[in-house]
């Protein structure tokens, strides 16, 4: 059975349990596999995406997905956003991957009519995705559970050294950053190259404080690209 745990418990048992594959999301480009993580009696649902069974991207030459994911995770925590489900690197069934807390869903949430809102968790997420330069913010990316917790999901084509942002979040474009956002991007100034020097590439840990740098000085939300296609598709 699976129950909830601690987030001490729960890391513990995705760090260190047996990982068996339960299913595949099929309309996935790239493998997505669910499965069940078992340390003891404990249990915890994953999503568990297999380096091996990544498509090759013209554009993300360097590293890998599971390796953005990761970073992304990682830069979420350190700014205290706490938007995407632990997220580690791990051997499996097919090999080394990524491995991320399955969220269980609210079956009522309507998520276009949510990521269309005001909603400050959703501009927290708008900024967060900003920053990592996500260009693939999708609705289906988008996830609440049944007590009003949002998270986010799918973040492995991140930290290109190009603008490339595309999101179904453009609500806030061009608004001033409040406090609280400018002080956060200024702590993120304060993420060391180690952290992520084994997950993406120089020349994109250098992308990402200069994007930083630009988002400080402009103090505003980015606006949509004229040269890159501002929304994913599909957008679910």
């Amino acid at each position: 059975m699976i129950l909830s745990f601690n987030a001490e418990d729960l890391r513990s048992i995705i760090d260190q349990g047996d990982l068996r594959v339960e299913g595949r999301f099929v309309d996935a480009s790239n493998a997505t596999l669910y499965g069940i993580v078992s340390l003891g009696e404990r249990e915890v649902g994953v999503i568990y995406k297999p380096i091996a069974g990544e498509r090759p991207l013209w554009d993300f030459p360097d590293g890998n997905l599971a390796q953005r994911e990761r970073a992304a995770y990682l830069l979420s925590e350190f700014l205290a956003i706490n938007i995407v489900p632990y997220t580690i690197i791990r051997d499996g069934p097919f090999g080394l991957g990524m491995v991320q807390q399955w969220i269980e869903e609210d079956e009522n949430f309507d998520v276009m009519d949510f990521a269309q809102s005001q909603d400050l968790r959703l501009r927290s997420l708008a900024l967060f995705d900003a920053i990592i330069n996500n260009t693939d913010r999708k609705y289906g990316h988008i996830l609440m559970d049944a007590q009003g917790n949002l998270s986010a999901c799918d973040h492995g084509v991140t930290f290109h050294e190009d603008d490339k942002l595309r999101t179904v979040i453009w609500q806030f474009a061009g608004l001033p950053f409040n406090e609280n956002e400018i002080a956060l991007l200024e702590h993120a100034r304060n993420l060391s190259k180690e952290a992520l020097s084994e997950l993406i590439s120089p020349a994109e840990i250098n992308a990402l404080n200069l994007r930083i740098d630009r988002f400080l000085k402009g103090s505003t939300f980015p606006q949509p690209s004229q040269d890159w296609p501002a929304i994913p598709w599909p957008p679910f």
